[in-house]
């Protein structure tokens, strides 16, 4: 069999694979069932101009909300185009959807049903300024009804983030779903797929032809199973798209006709970088030399003198500008930025990270931790049942949002330096959201006698400036044998001498600390906590080889327009989407690898990442 035919065949079958897939989570869709009860009063309904949505589906798809306690509901047209059919099913599993806490919103783009309270959550939310209704189809305050069909494809991923595990997928047979415009469907596409669909889709084809050019049958196959792939997903579910015969002769046309002209501009404003570079030029404007503090002569921890350099970094993430030195103590081992970042670098170099420009990344980052959020919380289940956690670095509350899945009884509060402790709390991911430092906080909440049975401070010791203040603050604040769990990297693991300056953990300019165990365990021990257990091997987080390669193709191609850094031109830009949309394979195999080795990795001396449960003994 010649490479052209195996190309063909591996074609097919992963179309055939993906076609599977999706018609299992067609077959999954729940089927409003017709009643008689009233809309309930708190139920609003958001509809896109054009759509019909009746009293019985109001009516329907009310009581489906109230019997299955949801707070949001999107619904489906069964007759819905087909490409929205197939684009929908892509990023909503309806078996898993509800329950995964951070799978992200969606909408089908006709109708939702919200709980006013979660609406009003929002608060000043961009999205749901203008798409704020009454279940009549009114509007609320004065506000308009959405006019553009992207918005409540938009507005979906923040009511996800405000009803976690309250939201959910219904087809309504009574609802009539009008088509859209190219410039919508185009929007709708590059929301869903980014910039790289464009090129990635031209690829496909190429490919498809150059298989049926050099090996007729298997390129022909794998043509024919393009073509079917709508069939293969809808018949025999809940979905009936009107135009199924239509897409099924023309997809290549569609789809070609969908990918490239212009696009509708978004309906929510978001800051760009060109509206950034201006604030920037002003930061960068004496260089950054103010970013930093003297450098020191002494280990911040032991105090000796005796300095070795381990190595020097610039930004491997941001490409922002700077070169960060990291130094060892050869007495104690303590690793440490030096020179430091001054207050001036850490807002520099943290803005537009986990907030702005990054924050949407960063959270798609968070959310995918789930295998980790769910060892902290039962590593520390094995000790107590907490009425009260502290999560200090708590940033958008992933970790607490999560564990009170497992912990339903437990009040969980977190504290953050940034407003995205805030956002945790109009989420309900937290109790309560707590905005300082935590050693400048903590003599309040002591002072309050607002203690804790948990502290917990995860990948955040290695982030602050003076780690032993932060363990003496958890000291203040939990209770006499509460409990302190800490994770931080682990700088004695061999994958940092091995992955060199490419070694995730090291990730400057952030991390400013490295703490070996036996300094964790001094620490500790001085402010009279006693380690309970350590987990070494078992905490490593694959991701060395992922990180590496976005690393290198990030040289290779900056994956946006970024304010610190010159725009860029047409041909740049067109080159970015072409290597960031070819090398997803790349950056699949380096995941692929990343857990394949990860039982090797899982050793102590290799782990990346270390995690001590301590108790308070006085």
């Amino acid at each position: 069999m010649s490479g052209w035919a195996i190309l063909g065949g591996a074609l097919a079958a992963l179309w055939m694979v993906d076609g599977l897939r999706l018609r299992q989570r067609a077959r999954s869709l729940v089927l409003l069932s017709p009643t008689g009860a009233p809309v309930a009063g708190d139920h609003s309904f958001l509809v896109r101009p054009g759509v019909v949505l009746d009293e019985a589906t109001r009516q329907a798809a009310s009581e489906h909300a109230q019997n299955n306690h949801l707070d949001v509901l999107d619904l489906v047209s069964p007759r819905i185009a087909s490409w929205r059919a197939m684009v929908f099913l892509f990023v909503i599993d309806p078996l898993r959807f509800r329950h995964d806490r951070f799978a992200r919103g969606f909408s089908a783009g006709d109708a939702m049903l919200v709980r006013s309270s979660v609406l009003e959550r929002l608060g000043t939310s961009p999205p749901s300024e203008p798409l704020r209704n009454t279940r009549r189809g009114g509007t609320s305050q004065g506000r308009p009804p959405p006019t553009d069909p992207l918005a409540l494809v938009e507005l979906a991923r923040q009511l996800k983030l405000h009803a976690a595990v309250s939201s959910d997928v219904a087809v309504a047979p009574g609802l009539t779903s009008p088509g859209m415009s190219l410039r919508d469907r185009r929007r709708v596409l590059r929301l869903v797929l980014g910039d790289g669909f464009v090129p990635l889709f031209v690829v496909q084809l190429v490919l498809v032809g150059l298989a049926i050019a050099f090996a007729p049958p298997w390129g022909l196959l794998a043509l024919a199973v393009f073509h079917l792939q709508v069939l293969l997903v809808t018949l025999g579910t809940q979905l009936t798209p009107r135009d199924r015969m239509a897409h099924v002769a023309f997809r290549p046309v569609i789809d070609l006709v969908s990918a490239l002209g212009p696009v509708s501009p978004s309906p929510t404003h978001r800051v760009t970088a060109a509206e950034l570079r201006p604030v920037y030029d002003a930061l960068l404007a004496h260089g950054t030399t103010p970013f930093f503090e003297p450098a020191r002569a002494d280990c911040p921890l032991c105090h000796d003198r005796d300095l070795s350099k381990l190595g020097e970094f610039p930004d491997h993430y941001q490409r922002k500008p700077g070169r960060f030195v990291l130094s060892r103590c050869r007495s104690c081992g303590h690793v440490f930025q030096n020179p430091r970042l001054s207050v001036e670098g850490l807002s520099f170099y943290y803005r537009d990270f986990y907030d702005g420009l990054g924050e949407e990344l960063t959270q798609t980052v968070f959310g995918n931790e789930m295998t980790e959020y769910r060892a902290r919380a039962e590593m520390v289940a094995r000790f107590t049942q907490p009425k009260r956690w502290l999560d200090v670095g708590a940033g958008h509350g992933h970790f607490c949002c999560f564990a009170r899945g497992l912990l339903p009884e437990t009040r969980f509060e977190g504290l953050d330096l940034s407003e995205s402790i805030e956002q945790a709390v109009r989420r309900r991911w937290v109790d309560r959201g707590i905005r300082g430092l935590f050693p400048e906080v903590a003599p309040e909440l002591a002072a309050k006698d607002e203690s804790y049975d948990v502290v917990s401070m995860s990948h955040y010791l290695e982030h602050t400036l003076d780690p032993a203040a932060e363990i003496d603050a958890a000291a203040r604040v939990l209770q006499k044998k509460g409990l302190l769990f800490i994770e931080v990297p682990d700088p004695e693991s061999r994958l940092g001498r091995l992955f060199g300056r490419g070694w995730l953990p090291w990730f400057q300019p952030q991390h400013l600390h490295f703490l070996t165990v036996k300094n964790l365990q001094r620490l500790l021990i001085e402010r009279a906590f006693e380690p309970l257990v350590w987990h070494r091997g078992e905490a490593h987080q694959p991701a060395e080889f992922t990180y590496l390669t976005l690393v290198a193709l990030n040289r290779v191609a900056l994956s946006a327009d970024v304010p610190w850094r010159p725009e860029a031109g047409v041909i740049t830009r067109a080159w970015r989407k072409v290597v960031w949309s070819t090398a997803l394979p790349l950056v699949g195999a380096a995941w692929l690898l990343d857990h394949a080795l990860a039982p090797l990795f899982r050793r102590e001396g290799w782990s990346n990442t270390y995690r001590v449960l301590a108790r308070r003994v006085a």
